[in-house]
């Protein structure tokens, strides 16, 4: 228990590897901890009110294509890893609130999926105010205004994904088997 609550460290002859290995225990990761929890809080809120709802029943009025769902799927992500700060809500909830709109559509949940990896997961890190730009930052010592240009693959995997749903590059559909 002591360990979780107290510096720790462990000495080697070399300097750079003290440094490397002297953390902060776990009291050293709960400003972290913290915004997760708060921002599981704020989308358990989000979602007893109701907001969630009505915020899934206006992205799904603009999505008339499957582009379209698929730009309104990666918009939420977006939209959720800005403002609940975390990850886990930018995935949860806009899966929660697409699910049906994909089997709607005949596509199978794994383009649900993917979207939700492509843009809930990686944009996170860019995000300083999110759980994982927070957790990035602290361990490279870098804002993540700084390392931004750099992570290509962050940011350029929601583009890719929406540049593959309007060219219907590697869309599966629902089988007669998945349907029934």
């Amino acid at each position: 228990m002591e360990n979780m609550v107290t510096d720790t460290s462990i000495e080697m002859n070399n300097e750079k590897l003290n440094s490397l290995f002297a953390t902060g225990g776990m009291k050293g990761m709960l400003s972290t901890i913290w915004l997760i929890i708060c921002a599981m809080v704020f989308g358990g809120v989000m979602d007893a009110i109701g907001a969630l709802a009505r915020i899934s029943k206006a992205l799904l009025s603009l999505a008339h294509s499957i582009f379209g769902l698929f730009a309104s799927t990666v918009a939420s992500c977006l939209t959720m890893n800005l403002t609940a700060s975390d990850q886990y809500i930018a995935i949860v909830v806009p899966g929660k609130m697409f699910a049906q709109a994909y089997k709607d559509k005949g596509l199978d949940l794994v383009n649900l999926s993917r979207t939700l990896e492509d843009t809930g997961t990686v944009t996170s890190a860019l995000i300083p105010w999110n759980t994982c730009g927070a957790y990035q930052s602290k361990v490279l010592g870098v804002g993540a205004e700084h390392y931004f240009i750099y992570a290509m693959f962050n940011w350029l995997s929601p583009i890719m994904t929406l540049i593959f749903a309007y060219f219907r590059i590697k869309i599966k559909y629902l089988t007669e088997e998945k349907k029934a």
